[in-house]
């Protein structure tokens, strides 16, 4: 077949499909003006690192990717499966195939090795001087969904199977990362996936190159691709470092109306009547934007920033108390963006305020203020870059804010006959944030930044076992295998199958020992936090009360984590296992209606009965880490012995022999490591200057040491949360 009428046909075949089912067109999308704004720039500019879009069920953040996609342009692309043709043609007993996807023509820098050399076969050894021959295609840009379920082989590329097989060779088989190439990688529910994966995502991404090192491979293609991420905050927040890796992070959740809600309502009927009836409703406003994204990328390369118009975006990063220098990258990026998507070569103050709003604001300490509702610049309005002044037209308007229209008119016709002085960037009036009007209260910042960093299960409560949970990746055995990967060993084996069938004719597949590969399965396992109170003392009851509301909270959050919760007061003579641990609110309110306080303060018992209790949860594999919270001033003075009821100590103390207590219990916290406990004391002692015991005992346990003195029980849930992610 003429490959020309055959690219023919597939440009058609292509359109056809398009044509039978039309995503959402993102012009008719009610509302979500900043988002629609934010995936724009995204699109004008993807070396931004993305767009994340929270937001709670049904409010149409997959709606929003999938409308972007729709006005993404086709791109060419080498034809890989043409390539292939030929070779076949040739008789070429090659087992290269194309590593890279969507490889863009134009760019011959991109293509992989295995490309070059396939078009050095089928053109010639000066195939790149001859760019007309090289087989292209023109197709829809990609649009690739990452599965929550997703492994790393499926998302990185692994060894074809079947063709190694086959060739007795390494033959590799692309992943997600190399299809999404110059397309949209969506990510749903991205607080769903594996720590893991989500690494691997934002390393290909970020650096624009999927690099494999693996299975004996050692490799790499461009992943140029948009990321666009979803979640829903109910199901769990997302690690600081992931949302600090994206540039734009904004929620889908929006104030609308009855009439608003109807009519979204009547959309997504008449969308699901007929799509594509619905889709030519609005194809005028939607070729407008496609023209309007086109024309900001090619203009994005020319669009200048000042130093001054820099200067401003650092500074607000600075009053925001935003930490690390990602939002000042990002926000000068999103303002060029932003100018480009206007159809101007200089950024101006409305560049720098939308850049501030969609980047800076939401890594703010502070509260932002009220939010002006940005659209996204009017194609209409979009004007070609003006030309070049000459220095006789430019013009330094006097700083004197009180001049009227007419004065400042004036100024600029002085200024324009001395023709040496350069025209002031444009700089916004007034600072966005303001430091000292609208700081967030730090004990409610403190547990909320504590609760946002624990809300995502991965890194923290996952055990990696060899005969239960979910498999994740295969590995090397040691020893007997349990669960064989099947998968991976046939992969290890495969390159070697052609020289093992000479010597094994009978047999279709060889598998030698050191072929074998193992399953890493890994399951979610929480954390125990087991509160160690004080009930001894006048300042008993305030304790045991901030305890109890410590560890309600850290309940509402247990389930999804899998967390639990124990509660060990000690006061007389003994420590009591008030509440086991559990996840249940109902069990624990019921149990914690008594609390018995005054008394003596038996810490070395407190101490080892915590020690129990974490060894038997540990040792059912369901939990990941036990945190002993002490809330103590680090002294005791009640021998471990007497509360075992031994009689020998009790007649010491009767006679005030000497019992070195503080040794005791400084001994029975230095066994924490080696029991795998985390201890972390929280220090109520009110006094100005600490007597320390409390310091000493954290560091006999190699834990953490924090003094509060009102310790409330919001900052004692954060302390606990802080410590289960720290330690």
């Amino acid at each position: 077949m003429n490959p020309e009428l055959k690219e023919k046909g597939e440009i058609t075949d292509l359109m056809k499909s398009k044509d039978s089912f039309r995503a959402f067109p993102l012009a008719a999308i009610t509302g979500h003006s900043l988002l629609k704004l934010s995936l724009l720039l995204a699109a004008v500019d993807p070396s931004l690192g993305g767009v994340i879009i929270a937001g709670g069920r049904g409010t149409g953040k997959s709606v929003l990717a999938r409308g972007l996609h729709t006005l993404l342009p086709p791109i060419e692309v080498l034809n890989n499966e043409l390539i292939l043709e030929k070779l076949t043609e040739k008789n070429s007993g090659t087992s290269l195939r194309p590593i890279g996807r969507n490889l863009d023509p134009d760019k011959p820098e991109e293509w992989d090795i295995s490309t070059n050399k396939l078009l050095e076969e089928v053109i010639g050894i000066d195939y790149l001087n001859q760019i007309e021959e090289i087989p292209k295609k023109v197709r829809e840009a990609p649009f690739i969904q990452v599965p929550i379920g997703i492994t790393e082989d499926r998302l990185v590329g692994s060894i074809d199977v079947a063709a190694s097989l086959s060739t007795g060779e390494q033959v590799f088989q692309p992943g997600i990362l190399a299809e999404a190439h110059r397309g949209v990688l969506y990510v749903d529910d991205i607080n769903l996936l594996d720590d893991g994966i989500v690494n691997l995502i934002l390393e290909a991404t970020g650096r624009e190159k999927n690099n494999i090192e693996r299975d004996g491979l050692s490799l790499s293609h461009p992943c140029k691709s948009l990321l666009v991420a979803t979640y829903n905050p109910e199901e769990g927040a997302l690690r600081d470092h992931v949302l600090d890796r994206f540039a734009i992070v904004l929620s889908a959740d929006q104030s609308i109306d009855n009439a608003q809600r109807v009519e979204i309502t009547k959309s997504v009927l008449s969308h699901a009547e007929n799509n594509i009836k619905f889709s030519e409703k609005y194809s005028e406003e939607s070729d407008n934007l496609s023209t309007q994204l086109i024309l900001a990328r090619q203009w994005l390369k020319d669009v200048k920033i000042t130093k001054e118009q820099i200067t401003y975006l650092v500074n607000e990063a600075l009053r925001g108390g935003v930490e690390g220098h990602r939002s000042e990258l990002f926000a000068v990026k999103v303002a060029k963006a932003n100018a480009a998507l206007r159809g101007d070569e200089n950024v101006n103050s409305e560049d720098l305020k939308v850049a501030v709003r969609l980047v800076i604001l939401p890594r703010a300490m502070q509260i932002p203020p009220e939010d002006d509702d940005i659209q996204p610049p009017s194609p209409e309005d979009q004007s070609p870059p003006p030309p070049p002044q000459s220095n006789n037209e430019e013009s330094e308007p006097e700083a004197n804010e009180n001049d009227n229209e007419q004065d400042q008119d004036q100024d600029q016709e002085e200024d324009n006959s001395d023709g040496e002085e350069e025209s002031t960037p444009e700089i916004p009036e007034e600072f966005i944030l303001d430091p000292e009007a609208c700081m967030v209260d730090p004990d409610l910042l403190l547990f909320s930044s504590a609760k946002a960093k624990a809300g995502n299960s991965g890194s923290r409560s996952v055990i990696f076992s060899d005969s239960r949970g979910r498999y994740v990746k295969p590995i090397i055995p040691r020893g007997k295998v349990k669960r064989i990967a099947v998968d991976a060993t046939l992969r290890a084996a495969a390159p070697y199958q052609k020289s093992r069938r000479l010597r094994n004719p009978n047999k279709s597949i060889v598998i030698e020992e050191n072929d074998f590969r193992a399953k890493l399965l890994q399951k979610k396992a929480g954390a125990l936090v087991i509160f160690l109170v004080d009930a001894s003392g006048s300042m008993a009851l305030n304790r045991m009360q901030s305890a109890k509301g410590a560890v309600i909270r850290l309940l509402t959050e247990a389930y999804e984590n899998r967390d639990e919760v124990a509660l060990i007061p000690f006061r007389g003579n003994q420590a009591e296992v008030l509440l086991p641990p559990t996840r249940s609110i109902t069990a624990a309110k019921r149990r914690l209606e008594t609390m018995p306080c005054g008394g003596g303060s038996p810490l070395a018992h407190g101490l080892t009965q915590s020690a129990k209790v974490a060894k038997n949860a540990l040792s059912t594999g369901d939990i990941g880490q036990v945190i002993v919270v002490g809330i103590t001033d680090g002294r005791g003075n009640v021998p471990l012995g007497l509360s075992l009821g031994q009689n020998e100590v009790e007649e010491k103390v009767n006679e005030n022999e000497n019992v070195n207590l503080k040794q005791e219990v400084l001994d029975i916290a230095a066994k924490y490591p080696m029991l795998g406990i985390k201890l972390l004391v929280i220090d109520t002692e009110r006094k100005f200057i600490a007597s320390g015991f409390g310091k000493e005992l954290a560091e006999a346990a190699q834990g953490k040491y924090v003094q509060l003195p009102k310790a409330t029980d919001k900052a004692i849930a954060a302390m606990a949360l802080n410590a289960i992610n720290e330690f």
